[in-house]
């Protein structure tokens, strides 16, 4: 009898112990942010209450299946500029060179040159989104994807970005 006491004790034990393993896999954890950081004069953390209150433009960009999406979010240069990256007519000889990554939460990454971005050398505008068809981003693909316009395939067009480190490229 004592031998089914202590089964039934350590499945009750295993049972809550489980139990509340998933209650706080639920728990929602702290605010998701973007990091820019590398060759910066200022390190940014910016939040998505931040990131809510900075100006917002709109951004089309064609699906995988072709489908013309809208999206709102605010221009990558922007934040760029606010972290101190070199651009505009300091953006020449070696710091042609540098780089922006863009990083997923899940790892993933992709790279752009800085004079991609800025609008010295180009009209397209990249954006950093946090809502499609005015409503939010998604889970799995926000809460920022990066929206980059008038390429020929999305693979760019990160989802749940993370971090932009911005560095020099090297040999």
């Amino acid at each position: 009898m004592k031998k089914h006491f202590l089964l039934l004790g350590f499945l009750i034990a295993s049972f809550t112990a489980g139990f509340t393993t998933s209650l706080s896999a639920q728990t929602p954890s702290k605010e998701a942010v973007l990091k820019v950081e590398g060759e910066v004069l200022k390190t940014l953390s910016i939040s998505i209450s931040d990131f809510a209150k900075m100006p917002h433009v709109e951004a089309n960009m064609k699906d995988r299946d072709g489908k013309i999406q809208q999206y709102s979010g605010v221009p990558v240069i922007e934040i760029l500029k606010q972290a101190g990256v070199t651009l505009g007519k300091d953006l020449k000889g070696e710091n042609l060179t540098k780089y922006m990554l863009v990083r997923a939460s899940d790892g993933y990454e992709v790279l752009f040159s800085l004079a991609e971005l800025d609008p010295v050398f180009t009209n397209r505008v990249i954006i950093l989104a946090d809502k499609k068809d005015g409503k939010p981003l998604e889970n799995g693909i926000g809460p920022f994807r990066l929206v980059v316009p008038d390429e020929n395939r999305p693979a760019r067009s990160v989802h749940e970005v993370s971090h932009f480190i911005i560095r020099f490229a090297k040999e």
